[in-house]
């Protein structure tokens, strides 16, 4: 049988979906997520590989997002997503089909990156994502760490608030929280929804998720979302405290809220999920060993147009620099670019001139952020100086005073 690849029919939803479910271990989606993906999933912009026409074996999709870039500029970018092949139809160049047509139809709306999470870590760097930001897990012994909290913490006020009354204080909240740091995504209409999205079945024993206010002068300054898990011991209360987002707008109200998450009665630990690898709280606890911290790589990039995302970013310190890029999946990148830019702006265009350095697309994706940088690749022999002195200069360019972080999945 021969395979076709075509645009998402939206009739042909349930069976695409049911297609990615089983790709991915074949256990469905609750009710609540699935109908929240289904609202969200933009059909026009996702593929459908079909065996003989009538059978689904190969699922991708994109959003139409804007994302956070070192200089506080919001970029076009596809998120990725809801990529998957039936098993039985592995090793057939439907991954490599997909990933070619999406790539050029995102080249073709003119957005400069394409960004994803990966189930697997490996299977993306032949298309030229590398990762570009990193998240911090870690489980805080509550009975043994102590906070610090910095002047005015007790001035912020905090309140609990029906989690489906949450959504216009905290979304406020978080549109402030978004320009500050790279590697943070812009809302968009509907996407409001997924902080809220509290399925029974994927709450592992723990309470539905909770939002606490914090507040100053009658103004929110920062939330957290939270679930309780109780637990007993012979000794006694056992319990954690599960954060699932947390965004203060300043130290002060960031304090309050991990010095309250970190004091709820009957619980003696908090698991953070996910937060920046330069957390806050990582300077307010007393012994950062006793929060077992692990890091792990987040979101992927993919420079699609590598002028015009060179040009979307500012950077640290001027730098003026030709870089010779090798993309064998998109071509239309290879060559030679010159950078030109400073924290005012940027100008990258085709240069004829000598190379400074040269790299593959996937390491101008890692350092595009600011999260890695391109002397560590060096060091990997993944960048190689050409003119003495380039990379110094530019490595110190594209970093970032904070370092990148993804807010949630997608």
């Amino acid at each position: 049988m021969t395979t076709e690849l075509r645009v998402l029919d939206p009739a042909e939803w349930d069976r695409w979906f049911a297609t990615l479910e089983l790709a991915f271990g074949g256990v469905p989606e609750e009710p609540e997520e699935r109908a929240l993906w289904r609202d969200l999933t933009e059909c026009e912009r996702s593929l459908a590989v079909w065996d003989g026409g009538d059978r689904p074996v190969g699922t991708a999709g994109a959003f139409s997002f804007r994302l956070t870039v070192p200089g506080g500029a919001s970029v076009p970018a596809a998120g990725v997503t809801m990529v998957g092949v039936a098993g039985t139809h592995r090793r057939r160049g439907i991954l490599t089909s997909m990933m070619r047509r999406q790539l050029d139809d995102v080249r073709e709306l003119g957005e400069p990156l394409a960004v994803l999470t990966a189930s697997e870590s490996v299977i993306y760097g032949r298309f030229g994502y590398a990762a570009a930001s990193w998240a911090q897990r870690a489980v805080v012994d509550t009975t043994r760490v102590r906070l610090d909290v910095p002047a005015g913490t007790d001035a912020v006020a905090l309140r609990m608030v029906p989690l489906a009354e949450s959504s216009a204080a905290t979304e406020a909240v978080y549109a402030r929280m978004v320009p500050r740091r790279p590697g943070m995504l812009a809302r968009r209409p509907g996407w409001e929804r997924l902080p809220l999205l509290d399925p029974p079945g994927s709450r592992n024993g723990a309470s539905p998720r909770l939002c606490v206010l914090a507040e100053r002068d009658g103004e929110v300054v920062g939330y957290a979302y939270y679930a309780i898990k109780a637990d007993w011991t012979w000794a006694g209360a056992d319990g954690s405290v599960t954060v699932h987002e947390l965004h203060g707008l300043d130290a002060a109200a960031e304090a309050a809220l991990w010095r309250f998450l970190c004091s709820v009665d009957l619980t003696s630990k908090v698991r953070v999920h996910s937060a920046p690898v330069d957390s806050a709280w990582l300077h307010l606890v007393s012994d950062v060993r006793r929060c077992e911290p692990t890091v792990r790589e987040q979101l992927f990039a993919r420079l699609v147009d590598v002028g015009a995302a060179l040009e979307a970013r500012t950077y640290q310190t001027p730098v003026d620099v030709v870089f010779e890029v090798e993309d064998a999946f998109c071509p239309w990148n290879a060559g030679r670019w010159r950078l030109s830019g400073d924290a005012k702006g940027a100008v990258c265009s085709r240069t004829a001139d000598a190379a400074d350095l040269a790299l593959s697309v996937r390491e101008l994706g890692a350092a595009y952020l600011g999260g890695t940088s391109l002397a560590s690749l060096a060091l990997a022999g993944r960048v190689t100086e050409l003119r003495g002195g380039a990379l110094a200069e530019a490595s110190l360019a594209f970093g970032s005073g904070l370092a990148p972080w993804l807010p949630h999945g997608f």
